[in-house]
């Protein structure tokens, strides 16, 4: 018998995000988390591409030339700012209705997207290359992180970066960001993240490593209840985000 071929998806998690695939543009709704992440995630992303390339966050159009692939894009709410910020930006997700909201809205906002509704080894198996890879909030739902790194590793071009922003497997992560957030203050569905699935700083480095890619920067990411938003910080025990680039001499 034939070995099953390796894949990145898991069906179940595909199924989950499907379902809520209609709420992903309500700042109120059940993607009411990322909205308010958003903001955070969206600064560190500009900065550090900015940095790296040599852009003015001035100007109009800043990421112009660059093509950014946004892998487990959802309903697009990554892929729109980099497109405003002149991007040639392609959002995959192996959820088709995902794929059709974001479509939806992307037109609506008139912006120029290519979304796809496909999976990192597909897209890596094309040859498909990229300056910028956002990889974010997605390891977490995938069936096999290291395949899931290294074909996203083989789509970042020599100097060029990959953002990965996800949940620590720590205890004080269980008790706010599934205990807590799911099931008390019931800002995400039961069931959105699972305890055995989250990745340790550690395993995220070892697969970005085998993928081909160093981490240069990290960061903690922690919710100010007082101000009601989310900043950057030392603490990676529960949100963290790492910064990885490929060696210009590959």
């Amino acid at each position: 018998m034939a070995e099953a071929r390796r894949t990145t998806i898991d069906t179940d998690e595909v199924e989950r995000f499907s379902r809520m695939a209609a709420e992903w543009w309500d700042p109120n709704g059940k993607f009411r988390p990322l909205h308010k992440f958003n903001p955070v995630r969206l600064a560190y992303i500009r900065d550090q591409v900015a940095a790296r390339f040599g852009r003015d966050t001035r100007a109009p159009h800043p990421f112009q030339g660059l093509r950014i692939l946004d892998i487990g894009c959802g309903g697009g709410l990554l892929c729109e700012p980099m497109a405003r910020l002149g991007a040639e930006v392609v959002g995959a997700d192996a959820s088709a209705t995902n794929i059709e909201v974001a479509k939806l809205h992307g037109v609506a906002s008139g912006l120029t997207i290519d979304y796809r509704a496909t999976t990192a080894e597909a897209l890596a198996d094309e040859g498909e290359q990229f300056d910028v890879i956002l990889n974010m909030e997605v390891v977490e739902h995938v069936a096999d992180v290291d395949l899931f790194l290294a074909k996203c590793g083989q789509m970042v071009k020599p100097g060029g970066l990959m953002f990965v922003a996800t949940i620590n497997r720590t205890l004080k992560a269980l008790g706010l960001a599934i205990i807590g957030a799911e099931y008390v203050l019931r800002w995400l569905p039961r069931g959105t993240h699972q305890f055995g699935k989250l990745v340790r700083p550690d395993e995220l480095e070892a697969g970005l490593g085998k993928a081909g890619l160093s981490i240069i920067d990290r960061s903690g990411v922690t919710y100010n209840p007082l101000a009601d938003r989310w900043q950057r910080s030392k603490d990676m025990d529960v949100n963290y985000m790492v910064l990885a680039e490929k060696s210009s001499l590959v």
